[in-house]
């Protein structure tokens, strides 16, 4: 006999979906989700939705699913294309090399890379999910998984009941430790899953007010100025943005040392209050940065031309560099491919049906994200000091032109669709690399009643 999950509504044949995140990754998939007959709930522990962060670019790899929903217009009104990273060294204020983009990106890959503020991205995305399906203020103690389906209790005393639970809510998941202790119990935690993660970085970002191309001459410019500045014998490096919104926004990086790491390891949330980022804005006020202009700026200058409640601060673990921009486009190819396994489950799935699914996404998504780790850790190690980063500089600067389109196109070629919905046919030179989820159909199956519990013929 299989094992049987019920919905958590007897009137509901399809499997119960609850989100536990309202990260870009949580809101994407009950984005997608909203467009199919699955239902979901997005539980946040967050009160609010704070408009905090400095800029996120997407390649055009997310393009496909974007237009899919019925988004991308809006999404293009609200970024800017994005030109060549410069990377300039201080105190000289030298470029050292750029960092190209894809050439003719949209005649080959469908799509070029755009960056807008992160919150203007969140904005836009919560305004896809119906408020009835975003519960904030709900912090997570406990999951329990049990015959019935998945028991969701949060701090407030509320509960949630669903059928399949996505743990979307960072490097320090409540869903993640719950599920930890209860496989650690079970002596089946693997041995690295039970180490912490090391702080490798601490990230001031912000974004300034609506500034006037006197202010900041690189805001005339049609595409996106991205400036990223290496610290020359200093642990650290800095960047700005311009954005459509007539704003800059900037990331301020410092590089932690091993020993450094281990220190600040005891930290388990990330803080971002305006009160603990004012240390770190003293401590860089004066960093230099390019306007595009005779302008002298620094640092400084952007903070002051920023709402203080806009500045925050966080301690960043060993995963994604925010600055490689690998972390908003893998958040969101594993919510289109998530997404294609749930909703090609069946009714009513049994557990081995559901970890099939999960195990089969795993299998899809695995090699495109370890691909994407690496990228992002090269340019770490290209804006840390010392002598890896001086090598890293060199190959980058030095990299033929035939190389980076290796990469280029192995990158772009990822560019999942939602099987679910309407293709997007847009012309493209550049055929996208085989997607298995796009090939999946929901099989049809009968019922039947036994004692009570509905089961599979």
């Amino acid at each position: 006999m299989q094992n049987n999950i019920t919905t958590a509504s007897t009137n509901e044949s399809r499997p119960k979906v609850l989100i536990v995140g309202a990260g870009l990754a949580g809101l994407a998939l009950g984005m997608i989700l909203q467009k199919s007959d699955t239902p979901y709930e997005i539980v946040e522990r967050a009160p609010e939705i704070k408009t905090l962060g400095a800029a996120i670019s997407l390649t055009g790899t997310v393009a496909p699913m974007f237009k899919q929903v019925g988004i991308w217009n809006e999404f293009c009104t609200l970024s800017r294309e994005l030109a060549a990273v410069q990377v300039i060294t201080a105190p000289e204020m030298e470029t050292a090399f750029l960092v190209p983009v894809a050439e003719n990106a949209a005649k080959r890959y469908g799509a070029e890379g755009r960056l807008l503020p992160r919150p203007a991205l969140y904005d836009l995305f919560i305004r896809q999910v119906p408020k009835d399906r975003l519960h904030l203020g709900k912090k997570v103690v406990t999951t329990e998984q049990g015959p019935n389906g998945v028991l969701v209790r949060c701090a407030d005393g509320s509960e949630f009941r669903g059928d399949i639970l996505v743990g979307a809510d960072g490097a320090y998941s409540s869903v993640r430790q719950s599920l930890y202790a209860q496989l650690k119990e079970e002596n089946k935690l693997p041995e690295p899953d039970g180490l912490p993660l090391p702080f490798t970085s601490i990230c001031l970002v912000g974004q300034t007010r609506p500034l006037d191309v006197s202010q900041f001459p690189d805001l005339a410019k049609p595409q996106c100025q991205f400036k990223n500045i290496l610290g020359k014998d200093k642990p650290y490096s800095w960047g700005t943005f311009t954005t459509k919104q007539n704003t800059v926004c900037y990331v301020c990086m410092k590089f932690l040392s091993e020993e450094g790491s281990r220190e600040k390891g005891t930290f388990k949330n990330s803080d971002w209050s305006s009160e603990a980022a004012q240390a770190m804005c003293n401590e860089v006020r004066d960093f230099p940065i390019v306007s595009g202009g005779d302008n002298q700026l620094t640092l400084g200058d952007l903070f002051d031309w920023t709402p203080k409640e806009l500045i925050s601060k966080v301690m960043l673990e060993e995963k994604f560099n925010p600055s490689a921009g690998e972390g908003g486009n893998n958040a969101i190819h594993d919510a289109i491919v998530l997404a294609n396994y749930i909703h090609a489950l069946p009714n009513k799935p049994t557990v081995e049906e559901v970890e099939a699914a999960f195990a089969s996404y795993k299998q899809e998504r695995i090699s495109w994200v370890e691909d994407a780790y690496t990228v992002s850790q090269a340019f770490r190690i290209m804006c840390d000091a010392g002598w890896k980063a001086t090598f890293v500089r060199f190959l980058m600067k030095n990299m033929p032109k035939w190389v980076n389109g290796i990469f280029e196109r192995r990158v772009l070629s990822n560019r999942p669709q939602v099987y679910f919905l309407p293709r997007d046919e847009t012309p493209v030179l550049m055929a996208p690399a085989p997607q298995a989820s796009l090939n999946l159909k929901r099989p049809e199956r009968k019922y039947v009643v036994a004692e009570g519990i509905t089961q599979p013929v």
